[in-house]
């Protein structure tokens, strides 16, 4: 062989090289919070993932892009804005064995539009000093008038909120979802107000004995200095419906309709329910994994607790009722 033609053999076949693509995400997490998870993905596999925060005008960014858009995935906190996206038309199905076995039923689409790839619990923070322990078992007794003046929560239109009360709808219907709405703000502190963290801050400071809010949260004040006063002042408390567990919502991911490198996106995908990346959600977010990835040593410490069995897709079906339920009481007002 001359050396022209070892030259051109070796040139053929470097151009016959598929060329690694990268996997875009459209993202309305901090970009923060889920860059080491995609690190390990790449030294793991040698494919880069970008990242775009889309903070508002996810959807409609999507559709204006239509078939052009660069976005392979979209990642999202919440069922209610997984349910958004899907109802945009904007993903397609994802039929894979290993979401599936690694993901349960009630944390993900019934028909593949969605998966589930963390959860945190909607809990109880409640005064260390002025709660005893065990006295909030559910979250129909939050509405007992033995609340009053006692509880603190931000508004009851934020998605948190809204999922919570969709999911009393899922439970008891919409006419007991009213009065539990009703019940709930009688017994309000202050005017809903802030975030979840504010909230505990209140209890702290003596405004209110408890507070609605999501795990994570814990976690976020524990590992800030100016926050763990706060955090060391309450305990939390993991409720349940009267005939269910406790409340969980997600973070969530779904492949794009355009999705123009689905081979490298599906990778990611089956990566992202893996020991590893569900050890890293666990480590650096706090929150729960949806597989049975060991949780961290501080989350562990929070307790345990059975979550409810009601799929998120028909909770969140009820959102537009509970939206309406929580205008018609004003429970902002």
């Amino acid at each position: 062989m001359t050396l022209r033609t070892t030259l051109l053999a070796t040139t053929l076949a470097a151009t016959a090289l598929p060329a690694i693509a990268d996997v875009n995400i459209y993202t309305t997490r901090q970009p923060d919070l889920i860059q080491p998870v995609m690190d390990a993905f790449t030294s793991e596999t040698g494919i880069a993932v970008n990242l775009n925060f889309v903070d508002d005008g996810l959807v409609e960014r999507l559709k204006a892009e239509g078939a052009r858009s660069p976005a392979d995935l979209v990642m999202t906190v919440d069922i209610a804005n997984l349910k958004r996206v899907v109802d945009a038309d904007v993903i397609q199905p994802v039929d894979n064995a290993a979401l599936a076995a690694a993901i349960p039923e009630t944390l993900r689409s019934p028909d593949n539009l969605w998966f589930g790839l963390t959860t945190r619990a909607r809990i109880v923070y409640a005064s260390k000093d002025r709660v005893a322990d065990g006295e909030i078992t559910t979250y129909e007794y939050l509405a007992s008038e033995k609340w009053a003046g006692r509880i603190c929560t931000r508004s009851g239109l934020h998605n948190y909120n809204l999922a919570l009360l969709s999911a009393v709808i899922a439970h008891h219907g919409e006419a007991a979802a009213k009065d539990w709405a009703a019940g709930v703000k009688a017994n309000l502190a202050r005017t809903p107000q802030g975030n979840d963290r504010a909230q505990v801050k209140a209890i702290w400071a003596g405004e209110c004995d408890i507070s609605l809010g999501n795990t994570y949260y814990m976690g976020k004040m524990l590992t800030d200095d100016e926050q763990i006063a706060w955090a060391d002042s309450v305990r939390i408390v993991f409720p349940t419906f009267e005939n269910g567990g406790t409340h969980v919502n997600v973070s969530g991911v779904a492949m794009t309709k355009s999705a123009p490198n689905k081979a490298e996106a599906m990778q990611l995908l089956e990566f992202l329910v893996s020991p590893t990346a569900q050890a890293i959600y666990a480590e650096e977010n706090f929150e729960y994994p949806v597989t049975d990835a060991v949780i961290s040593d501080m989350v562990a410490a929070w307790g345990t607790f059975t979550p409810d069995d009601k799929n998120l897709s028909m909770i969140a079906d009820q959102r537009p009722a509970a939206l309406r339920i929580m205008e018609e009481v004003d429970f902002d007002g």
